[in-house]
């Protein structure tokens, strides 16, 4: 009998790209587990639903405050630009961070008690209640384990409290295993909720806790409306919270701003007193000399040089006036910023240069502290502020000796002009003159009460109008519907696990599943030729070939029926051998419905049971175990007793195992075995071979030199992948004669329909039905 393996063998599938094949393969797998798909979603929009009731809903708070900053277009009107004569341009970015200064909400953490919180208990766990509690808890001095312990509050009659099984007295300060504390009632507690519970945090973890809650920010670049915004469990607290965040922001802008103004009045307040006390002493003078001397008029020429002596008075006064000013910015600016308590008073000075200085450098000393409270002295923009502090103050310095200068020599040109005059006054009769002396010294002080007095008015008008750079947009108010937990991100979230835990079942069961799953699994490893595939049979029934039947699994038989052609060698009758790795693969049922296939054609086909050791094809026939296979190798029977015809089928025998003897190896390699292929060849067509399974016992390879054509079956979710490579080895080194595979047993949705192309199948009667 020929050896030879080298032979063309029919690959009836055409190829097609692997990565479509695949990707149709795997989603079908998953589609196919829809209703584990289905109870898993199900499991965790309910687990969904039950995270959503256990969860605090958290509420967005937002107030918008316009902050008017002309440098962004926003401007106050002539009136109050003329009275605010201390008002300053504002950086809507440094007001930004005043906003979300720790010291800002620190105040407003104290004021409003918030470094305890309430809650009450719920069936869903315990939710934050603000306003509406009966009793506040006042923190005098903590333990450390205050904070770490919640405290159960209740309430057993109108005058006590009771704290995790222990009484103390309402409205007083008292001692406990927490620290002093006292609990405030407002108003008695008679209806007060059963149970409480209280949790107290450090006042900086308050206060960070909220920081980390707020944010302010503009509506964009171009705008000074800053929006605030803070997200609470509770929206009455929120909303108390950016109230009085306002509150506190506008108080500490205007208190800022009244400083240079409260300083000038200071200064005014000072003056007045002080030329009060000599304007009175000055009249009570004149009073008294004219009174002594009987004066009651001077004649026009001392009046006239009583004038002109007032107004050189006046003038030289007028100089010593800014003298002093000039004195007062000098010690200003010579001084550190920390022993100053205000911008110096200008009164009387009438340098433009010097005044704009002066201003300037206020703006910019302020600037500098509104910025030190919020940034360190390592900040680039603070730096900047401190350098051109110093460089307006060297030119103030410069011009202060320039005017310092001026004034000085108009001051002793006055003096002389003084001495001038006082010669001519001599000349008047005594009494005249000292009239007119005691009468000048009560004008200029007269003059600089009403000047210092027109000063102060001006100031205090400006005091009084003074008002916060800022305006509150909207108050605050909070959102209709909570923004955390967002309940449709949180149903689809636990519906993509649900949708994931099934998918990681299979993908993980696919991943330590070492069987074979598909087509390319095998051509990945073998190059063997695979002949045909057969995929999974629901039908009880093993036989399943008859002339009517059009099932799919029909027609795969069929086509491997068409497909032997392609190996048919030079003889006349054809020996196909049937043999797998393991047991299971199908190989009985595939040989039996392919000799039923051949019978169907008037081919008369034989098959052989010689799986020894256990067979399987009697039963599936419901036949009884009679005289077969071993009895003829042990020459205890002829081949005609051995044949039996298979019922339903003409020209389809069968030759049943026989009797499992002791030794089938030893009983397979007689020489009986080959005169029992000879005898067949010259009945039958087709000689089939249903042997034992070749990674199990070597029965298979004992009859393999009088098969002509072999085929390996390979089941789907059976055959493990490691048996491949022996499959590829027995191929290589030619085994087997034309060995061929079949894939047994693939899947409903495999991607391997593609090769079956019917349009139609027809029914039992004869009828075509669509496919």
């Amino acid at each position: 009998m020929a050896t030879n393996n080298a032979y063309s063998s029919y690959v009836p599938y055409t190829v097609v790209e692997t990565d479509q094949t695949n990707i149709r393969a795997i989603l079908f797998r998953y589609v196919r587990n829809w209703p584990w798909f289905l109870a898993s979603i199900v499991v965790a929009l309910g687990a969904a639903y039950v995270y959503m009731l256990y969860q605090q809903p958290i509420f967005r708070v937002q107030a918008s405050l316009l902050v008017k900053d002309e440098k962004k277009g926003v401007d106050t009107g002539e009136l109050m630009k003329q009275l605010d004569i201390f008002g300053q341009q504002k950086l809507v970015d440094n007001e930004i961070e005043i906003l979300k200064s720790y010291t800002l909400m620190d105040k407003i953490v104290g004021d409003l008690n918030l470094d305890v919180t309430y809650f009450a208990p719920t069936n869903f766990g315990k939710r934050e209640v603000y306003g509406d509690v009966p009793v506040r808890i006042i923190v005098e001095k903590a333990t450390p384990e205050l904070y770490k312990t919640e405290l159960n509050l209740s309430f057993p009659d109108a005058r006590t409290i009771r704290i995790n099984d222990q009484n103390f007295p309402l409205n007083q300060s008292v001692q406990t295993p927490y620290g002093r504390i006292r609990f405030f009632a407002p108003k008695p507690v008679t209806n007060a909720p059963e149970k409480l519970i209280a949790v107290a945090l450090p006042r900086a973890k308050a206060v960070e806790n909220y920081l980390k809650a707020f944010t302010a920010e503009t509506a964009s670049k171009q705008s000074t409306v800053i929006q605030l915004t803070i997200l609470d469990a509770v929206p009455a607290k929120g909303e108390a919270i950016l109230n009085r965040l306002i509150d506190e922001y506008n108080a500490a802008a205007v208190e800022d701003k009244n400083k240079t103004a409260s300083n000038t009045l200071k200064f005014l307040d000072e003056r007045l007193g002080l030329v009060s006390g000599e304007l009175q002493t000055v009249e009570k003078n004149v009073e008294q000399y004219k009174t002594a001397q009987g004066i009651t008029d001077l004649s026009a020429q001392a009046q006239s040089f009583l004038q002109t002596v007032q107004q050189n008075d006046a003038q030289l006064n007028e100089v010593g006036l800014q003298l002093g000013a000039i004195q007062d910015v000098e010690r200003y600016v010579n001084s550190r910023s920390q022993e100053r308590a205000g911008a110096p008073s200008t009164l009387g000075l009438s340098d433009p240069v010097l005044l704009g200085l002066i201003t300037k450098v206020s703006e910019l000393e302020l600037q500098r502290e509104q910025l030190a409270r919020t940034t360190s002295e390592q900040n680039p923009m603070l730096q900047s502020l401190e350098s051109q502090i110093r460089t307006t103050k060297a030119n103030i310095k410069e011009n202060i000796q320039t005017t310092k200068t001026m004034l000085n020599t108009s001051k002793t040109q006055l003096m002389a002009t003084n001495r001038k005059l006082e010669g001519v006054i001599r000349s008047i009769p005594q009494k005249e003159r000292s009239l007119i002396d005691i009468s000048r010294q009560q004008a200029i002080k007269n003059n600089l009460y009403t000047f210092l007095l027109q000063k102060r008015e001006e100031t205090a008008v400006s005091y009084a109008c003074t008002i916060a750079d800022s305006r509150t947009v909207d108050p605050a108010r909070s959102s209709n519907e909570p923004v955390r937990p967002v309940a449709k991100v949180i149903f689809a979230l636990f519906c993509l696990v649900g949708l994931v835990i099934p998918a990681g079942a299979i993908t993980a069961k696919d991943a330590l599943n070492n069987r074979v799953m598909r087509r390319t699994d095998v051509e990945e490893v073998t190059q063997v030729p695979i002949l045909g595939e057969v995929v999974k049979s629901k039908d009880a029934d093993r036989l399943i070939m008859a002339p009517q039947n059009r099932s799919v699994i029909s027609e795969q038989i069929r086509t491997i029926r068409t497909n032997l052609q392609f190996l048919k060698s030079a003889t006349d009758s054809q020996v196909l051998l049937f043999t797998s790795s393991i047991s299971g693969e199908g190989k009985s049922f595939v040989s039996l419905n392919l000799g039923a296939s051949l019978a169907l054609v008037d081919r008369p086909t034989v098959i052989l049971e010689m799986d020894l050791r256990k067979p399987k094809l009697r039963e599936a026939l419901g036949m009884t175990n009679g005289i077969g296979i071993s009895n003829y190798l042990i020459g205890e029977a002829t081949l005609d007793e051995a044949l039996h015809p298979i019922p339903g089928y003409e020209n389809y025998y069968i030759m049943p195992s026989g009797p499992i003897p002791p030794n089938p190896s030893e009983l397979l390699s007689s020489q009986r075995l080959e005169q029992l292929f000879v005898e067949l060849r010259e009945r039958f067509n087709y000689v089939i071979v249903d042997s034992p399974p070749i990674g199990l016992v070597t029965d298979a390879q004992l009859i393999a030199p009088f098969a002509d054509s072999t085929m390996y079956m390979v089941r789907h979710d059976v055959t493990p992948k490691n048996y491949l490579k022996m499959i590829d080895t027995l191929y290589k080194e030619q085994r087997f004669q034309k060995l061929n595979i079949i894939l047994n047993g693939v899947g409903e949705g495999e991607a391997y329909y593609y090769s079956y192309s019917y349009g139609y199948y027809g029914d039992e009667k004869g009828k075509q039905v669509q496919s």
